[in-house]
């Protein structure tokens, strides 16, 4: 280390010397000493490896998570464990920006110590022993839960410490403990809930702690009226908690009110983040059980998740369609889309121009748009004129084209059904391009 460091000096001398100070003088180049092997930049918080080559922490700790657990040099085994801070490059590279300053290089800052697992330990004890005294909880509970957000956020490594250890398990029971014991600790609890996210994706004991009535009524709370930031984090931890297996039955009394919350959300976006996590829970809320899709269809989603899906991005439109299918599941959501008159346009446009999950989720949508009334009665004027307007927009030639294709077999299935309903009404009107909306006009005249 002694040696890399000397012959870095002599770099910074040389590179300094080429360099001059007038209009005349060289280009000047990082020396090669100070480039990490993995991006070629200039290290920032250079770290050594056990083989001896030193790299940026950044880069070897990304080659790392990507479970590449040798040196990109060498290929000797290498762990996280294993990497070393090399303060010795590190003061050179400083000097050398410093020299270089006149020259519009900035000096790298010093880079902060990572946090140890015993010392995440000892903040863990601190916040739930804060947690266990009801009367100055709250005050206490701030302080350390800062701490630990502040620490999680200084770096990728800090917040894998931190949730290597059951940070987010820690965190949830406090939040638990808050929500039952303190009617005005609101501001603490999306203290607790900024932190939270920082852990996420969180484990099942602790999306089942989040979970609880008294939990989840914070959550609907801050969801609804709390900060911007804390109604993201709100909507994030309740996506966490409807996604946990098994966690449903913990929410019997308190889905109406999520559902509310969740809505209000995607009616009234504050971002897109917020605006998928509550339609990712959402849709995990709807498929569980018909009588909650009847509940999110009568609080208005659908025509919201419609026209959301004219212009929406890859990422939106498949979860805005996987929404739209679970709630179909009721007859109060295919009742509200087949009111809508962009509904079966925009479900045919989406075939084969977003992804294959999102052809799926339209076919499916369509299918359940199309079906027949469970009494085997006939079909009522709404879903014929859905399987018309279908038909008008160039839906038959679309199925068949997924048929040949390929797709899974349950929609193999559907399409196939579709198909032969479909074609007792062909012939009935003229075809258009499902991806001109413009010719809505024409259809619902």
């Amino acid at each position: 280390m002694a040696l890399l460091a000397r012959r870095a000096r002599r770099a910074v001398s040389k590179a300094v010397s080429l360099g001059g100070s007038g209009a005349g003088g060289v280009e000047l180049a990082i020396p090669a000493h100070f480039r990490c092997p993995i991006s070629l930049d200039l290290m920032r918080d250079p770290v050594t490896a056990p083989t001896g080559i030193t790299y940026d922490r950044e880069s070897i700790e990304a080659w790392l998570d990507t479970g590449r657990a040798t040196c990109p040099v060498t290929h000797a085994p290498l762990r996280h464990e294993d990497l070393v801070p090399n303060h010795a490059i590190r003061r050179v590279i400083q000097d050398w920006c410093v020299a270089n300053r006149s020259r519009g290089v900035e000096r790298i800052p010093t880079p902060k110590i990572p946090v140890t697992p015993v010392q995440a330990s000892e903040l863990l004890f601190d916040l739930a022993a804060a947690a266990r005294r009801p009367r100055d909880a709250a005050p206490r509970c701030a302080e350390v839960v800062a701490k630990i957000r502040a620490l999680a956020r200084d770096s990728e490594r800090n917040r894998r410490c931190f949730a290597s250890i059951g940070t987010g398990r820690v965190l949830a029971a406090a939040f638990d403990s808050l929500a039952s014991a303190s009617a005005d600790a609101g501001r603490v609890l999306e203290d607790i809930l900024a932190a939270l996210v920082c852990m996420m994706p969180l484990d099942d004991e602790a999306a089942a702690t989040l979970g609880s009535p008294s939990s989840l009524a914070s959550l609907v709370a801050i969801a609804e009226s709390g900060s911007l930031a804390g109604r993201m984090n709100a909507v994030l931890a309740i996506r966490e908690v409807v996604s946990c297996d098994g966690a449903f039955v913990d929410l019997s009394g308190k889905v109406d009110e999520i559902v509310d919350a969740l809505v209000k959300i995607v009616k009234a976006p504050i971002c897109p983040q917020a605006t998928k996590a509550a339609m990712v829970a959402t849709y995990h809320l709807a498929r569980s059980d018909e009588r909650v899709a009847a509940r999110v269809a009568a609080a208005g989603l659908v025509p919201v998740l419609v026209e959301a899906l004219v212009d929406a991005d890859k990422s939106m439109s498949e979860k805005a369609l996987a929404v739209l299918d679970a709630v179909l599941a009721s007859e109060e959501g295919r009742g509200s889309a087949r009111a809508h008159a962009l509904a079966v346009p925009v479900l045919v446009k989406k075939m084969f121009r977003v992804s294959d999950l999102a052809t799926e989720l339209a076919v499916s949508a369509m299918w359940r748009l199309g079906r027949a009334p469970r009494d085997g009665g006939e079909e009522d004027e709404e879903v014929t004129r859905c399987l018309v307007e279908a038909l008008r927009v160039g839906a038959f030639q679309k199925l068949l084209l997924l048929l040949q294709v390929g797709c899974r077999d349950a929609t193999k299935e559907k399409a196939t059904e579709l198909l032969k309903v479909l074609n007792k009404y062909k012939g009935v009107g003229e075809c258009v391009d499902s991806g001109d909306l413009r010719g809505l006009n024409k259809l619902s005249a």
